[in-house]
């Protein structure tokens, strides 16, 4: 996993294993992978549909990193919009129509974010809060769980 060093007893950061976590991200669809052998860790995860990649060492864990600020977890942001039931999520009231949201779009309380289809039964998601969309966690035709972060909300 880890290079030779120019500093003894640092690992260096192998850039391939970050690439081959990335390219396994994008054809998996995973959201987030972290590996680590021989004292070296790394996780790669994808937030609001870019890539961020971020590698340190065990022996470096310690060490502060003040330029790089650590993403958010969306389902601890206070917009986050969580799924009610365990179901399928489509973004749009028909297949190939427009889709309810989009990220940039302004809700009213009670408008329509999406549908859960759940025991055939298709239940709309309402906005809990007015606001701006900022980031759509879930794909068209998604399974998805209770309390599973959906979209934000601003």
């Amino acid at each position: 996993m880890a290079r030779k060093s120019d500093n003894p007893g640092t690992p260096a950061i192998d850039h391939e294993a970050i690439r081959e976590l990335a390219k396994l991200l994008d054809e998996t669809g995973l959201t987030e992978i972290a590996v680590e052998r021989a004292g070296v860790s790394i996780r790669v995860a994808r937030h609001s549909g870019g890539s961020l990649t971020r590698a340190r060492s065990e022996s470096m864990a310690s060490t502060p990193v003040a330029s790089t600020p650590l993403a958010v977890d969306p389902a601890q942001h206070p917009g986050v919009v969580a799924s009610p039931m365990v179901g399928t999520a489509y973004l749009a009231p028909e297949p190939g129509a427009r889709p309810f949201v989009e990220v940039g779009t302004v809700v009213k309380t009670g408008e329509p974010l999406m549908i859960i289809e759940a025991m055939k039964t298709m239940n709309q998601i309402p906005a809990p809060r007015p606001g701006t969309v900022i980031q759509i966690l879930v794909d068209d035709g998604q399974p998805v769980e209770y309390g599973q972060p959906l979209m934000i909300i601003e």
